[in-house]
């Protein structure tokens, strides 16, 4: 393979789902979330992600797929890094789709996170060229039909009375961090506002969310990052507004979960509008 190289932009037709095309080598992905889902087209190489309890392993030709708020990273499996082509939807698209299909109510979830599905592959990859091409009406049908394929011959749906409810201290400490992006309070103060002890609130945070409370921390910061990003607004400054110690922490952490750093993620917004030029590769 070539040197590292990968591009994350907006889908043409659907400006809530976001496309990543890449080819890690040594890159690492820290262990994050995302709010919708992830399907993944490996295209050479292997990837390893850490998923859950476990390491999963993923080579060319098989498709990856996340369910939100799943705690995952991501590595190069082989010496040689792996190539992949990623669809980002979000849950309401997901959903609209099983709706039309007349799937039963409740939240769609995909068992497996590594399938050997040659069909559903063609499908991811052929909705990423669509949008890489600009072709708007072509890249919504083809993501409707690969949504529709992946939902009629992977997903379950789980209704949301199996979901587990959240410790009520996690969820105060939870909003107090989301209030709290700059000058968060230590574990210590935070236990302390939430009425318990350092380590339980540790454990049940962990236990709840997958993350301990500073690597969720960093989570909502790049989230909000990547928020006032797509306002338009300086890295530096966003670094500043979101806690950040400075521009190259941001970057850090950004490119960690995103696999882009945030000048690349800002540069490339506006490719994939309808009669856009072909994105061009940011490393």
């Amino acid at each position: 393979m070539r040197a590292e190289v990968a591009h994350h932009y907006r889908h043409p037709a659907l400006p809530d789902v976001d496309l990543l095309r890449a080819r890690f080598v040594t890159h690492r992905f820290s262990r994050h979330t995302h709010d919708g889902y992830v399907f993944a087209v490996i295209e050479a190489g292997v990837e390893e992600f850490e998923h859950g309890d476990g390491v999963e392993r993923a080579g060319a030709g098989s498709v990856v797929v996340v369910n939100p708020g799943v705690v995952h990273g991501g590595h190069a499996g082989a010496p040689e890094g792996w190539a992949y082509r990623v669809l980002y939807p979000p849950v309401d698209v997901v959903a609209g789709v099983a709706a039309d299909l007349a799937v039963r109510p409740g939240v769609p979830v995909f068992p497996e996170p590594v399938l050997d599905d040659p069909a559903a592959a063609r499908v991811l990859r052929a909705v990423h060229r669509a949008g890489e091409k600009g072709d708007a009406l072509a890249a919504s049908t083809l993501l409707t039909d690969a949504l529709a394929w992946m939902l009629a011959r992977h997903a379950r749906v789980r209704g949301r009375r199996t979901v587990p409810g959240m410790p009520p201290e996690v969820r105060e400490a939870r909003e107090i961090l989301h209030a709290n992006l700059v000058g968060p309070p230590s574990l210590e103060r935070l236990a302390e506002a939430v009425g318990t002890r350092p380590f339980p609130l540790l454990r049940a945070f962990r236990d709840a969310l997958g993350l301990p409370p500073h690597a969720y921390l960093n989570q909502v910061r790049v989230r909000a990052a990547r928020a006032l990003l797509d306002e338009g607004l300086p890295p530096a400054e966003v670094a500043a507004r979101t806690g950040f110690a400075d521009q190259a922490h941001l970057t850090r952490h950004f490119k960690r979960t995103l696999g882009v750093p945030p000048g690349a993620y800002r540069s490339a917004r506006g490719i994939g509008r309808v009669g856009a030029r072909r994105p061009r590769a940011a490393g």
